[in-house]
């Protein structure tokens, strides 16, 4: 090859980062989380469940290319409810795929195969892998409008028209819950919004959940989009994964539903689908599988769970409120209110990467700023469109990392 490909931008951050032999070194840029004394966090019911699993002398026998039935079953009604009419009918099919990026890749080849000429509509910004997927899966991608540097907010009328303006059955990736990168989410009603528009412009939702119950700490909160979606008849795509709320990121965890019209659709879907995953892995890996199934379906592992998932929530909340008062003391004469606004991991500083040593009043309410300035002088590493992670942050390292952001904006 005559080219080097450029490190990955989310994962360059962490090679970056171990590079640094500064002690107050702090890495935000990869989603993981961490506890206060900022290591990896193994769930006690994680344990739990393993223990369980040795003990049942499970074999390690191929799957089926679908994968594991249990926890297939379990997915689905973790995602749309147990008694959902969608899974009652037979309308639902879901297939075990590798964590949210297998899944999501699986359902990108599904639309470059059945769907040929149809575009994807990504959120401007987006999860920096959406691109790469739907790009090598052959599938042509544009972007509708999300994100308002002016309020650090959601740019509700651009995304809308945007959505509108596409042609008639576009295929619209939208994020379930704490969209990735910005945490910013649309309301109830704005979702409300949305299906109107998909419905009427025969649309299909293509949902990314990838932190369903981390964000909110509620399962059934965070599933309250495409639950919606669902209920209202609409046809639709779920890419979902378990390295977040249940801890599983090295065991490579999810899966891609389709809610579709009728249990015929479903069956032939399945049956494709099936296809593209033979090509791609053959089948999916059995261990995170049996931990997912075990937790969900057994009632007090998954009470643990929801224990648990509400902690490790929490916590980011609580770093969160932290941040905004070390921010405000610093800096009392900016509106930092964004930061406990947004939802999940993530929060979206409107740091940017490009130094600017002027700020018009009036065209958005932070300047521009520089990243480079938050790694090079304060040890903070994070992607360079400004978005950080929250669940990297501890309460004892906040004043530093106010500290930083504070600085970077006077640079």
């Amino acid at each position: 090859m005559e080219y080097a490909e450029p490190p990955d931008p989310i994962l360059g951050v962490t090679e970056a980062y171990k590079r640094d032999t500064s002690p107050d070194k702090l890495n935000l840029g990869v989603g993981a989380y961490r506890t206060e004394e900022l290591q990896p966090y193994m769930l006690e019911v994680v344990k739990k469940a393993e223990r369980i699993m040795i003990d049942s002398e499970d074999n390690k026998e191929y799957l089926p290319i679908e994968g594991l039935a249990d926890f297939n079953k379990a997915t689905a009604e973790l995602l749309l409810g147990k008694d959902n009419a969608a899974i009652r009918e037979g309308r639902v099919t879901t297939l075990q795929s590798l964590s949210g990026t297998g899944s999501l890749r699986v359902g990108a080849a599904f639309i470059g195969k059945f769907l040929p000429g149809r575009t994807v509509y990504l959120s401007n910004p987006t999860w920096g892998n959406h691109k790469n997927i739907f790009a090598d899966a052959g599938v042509e991608w544009k972007e509708y409008r999300y994100f308002d540097k002016a309020t650090i907010g959601l740019d509700f009328e651009g995304m809308t028209a945007d959505l509108e303006a596409a042609p008639d059955g576009s295929i619209a990736v939208l994020h379930g819950c704490a969209h990735n990168p910005t945490g910013v989410d649309p309301t109830r009603e704005q979702w409300g919004a949305i299906a109107d528009l998909c419905e009427r412009k025969g649309h299909l939702p293509f949902f990314d959940v990838a932190y369903q119950g981390f964000a909110s700490g509620s399962l059934d909160d965070d599933a309250w989009a495409p639950r919606f979606f669902a209920n209202r008849g609409i046809e639709i795509m779920v890419a979902q994964s378990y390295s977040k709320n249940l801890g599983l990121y090295a065991e490579r965890v999810g899966a891609i539903n389709f809610v579709l019209a009728d249990a015929a659709a479903a069956k032939r879907v399945l049956s494709q689908i099936k296809r593209i995953a033979r090509a791609l892995y053959s089948n999916p890996p059995v261990h995170g599988a049996r931990i997912a199934s075990t937790v969900i379906s057994r009632p007090e592992l998954f009470a643990e769970w929801n224990t648990e998932m509400d902690e490790m929530a929490g916590r980011i909340k609580s770093v969160r409120q932290l941040l905004y008062d070390e921010l405000t003391k610093l800096e009392p004469s900016r509106d930092w209110s964004f930061v406990t606004r947004q939802i999940g991991m993530f929060s979206f500083t409107g740091l940017s990467p490009k130094q600017a040593r002027t700020w018009l009043p009036g065209r958005c309410s932070l300047p521009c700023c520089n990243v480079e300035n938050m790694t090079q002088k304060h040890h903070v590493y994070m992607t360079k469109d400004g978005r950080i992670s929250l669940a990297g942050l501890s309460a004892a390292k906040t004043p530093a990392l106010a500290a930083a952001i504070v600085d970077s904006f006077k640079v």
